[in-house]
């Protein structure tokens, strides 16, 4: 996530402090990834320090105030114009645990499974509660519909992102089903048959015979 591009784009309608910055960005995004304000503060004075960034005074309660500067704004276009890079995706838990799984002795992958796509579901409830939620809020037509459309968004893609978790882990299931069967069928190796023992050369009297 761009914390940096993302504060940028709030600073482009006009200056803002950086509470005011925080309290914006998670009423954009309905709080699903929380900025705290030491985050905030950081990011500006790097932004600053890059020139994409000026403070503008103060309001009339002594918030520092900051403005986009026309570096900042390129970088935004920029930002807005290119896709998200996706040739190094960023780890994903699941992901990584499921590869564990499946290679550590003691470990019932499909009972992981299985706990997963119980709390997938229940996500995804909660989801679309909060979508319909934001439906009647835009259907209001209340002073904040810009920031619920933007929520609306977000949730959308939690939700397609959970129903994506969901089909995957029943394909996940079904390969290990069809794995487990191929290994039950196939015959075990046989075992490796021992040496034949070397002939007995002891001659009919008891010895073995002598060089001529």
């Amino acid at each position: 996530m761009s914390i940096r591009h993302g504060l940028l784009a709030l600073l482009e309608p006009g200056p803002r402090y950086g509470s005011q910055l925080r309290s914006e960005f998670e009423s954009r995004t309905g709080a699903t990834w929380p900025l705290n304000v030491g985050q905030v503060y950081t990011t500006l004075g790097r932004l600053e320090r890059d020139g994409m960034v000026a403070q503008d005074g103060e309001d009339e309660a002594g918030h520092t105030l900051y403005v986009i500067t026309d570096k900042g704004r390129a970088e935004l276009r920029q930002w807005f114009a290119a896709p998200v890079d996706r040739s190094s995706p960023p780890r994903d838990e699941l992901a990584i645990k499921l590869a564990m799984a499946v290679g550590t002795p003691g470990v019932d992958i499909r009972s992981v499974i299985q706990s997963q796509r119980r709390h997938s579901v229940k996500a995804m409830q909660d989801y679309t509660r909060l979508k319909a939620q934001a439906l009647a809020a835009i259907e209001s037509g209340g002073s904040q519909e810009r920031d619920d459309v933007a929520w609306l968004l977000v949730l959308e893609q939690l939700i397609f992102q959970t129903e994506a978790e969901a089909r995957w882990l029943d394909h996940c299931e079904m390969r290990l089903t069809r794995l487990s069967a191929a290994a039950r069928q196939d015959p075990p190796p046989a075992a490796p048959r021992a040496p034949s023992p070397a002939p007995d050369r002891t001659s009919a009297s008891g010895r073995r015979p002598g060089p001529a």
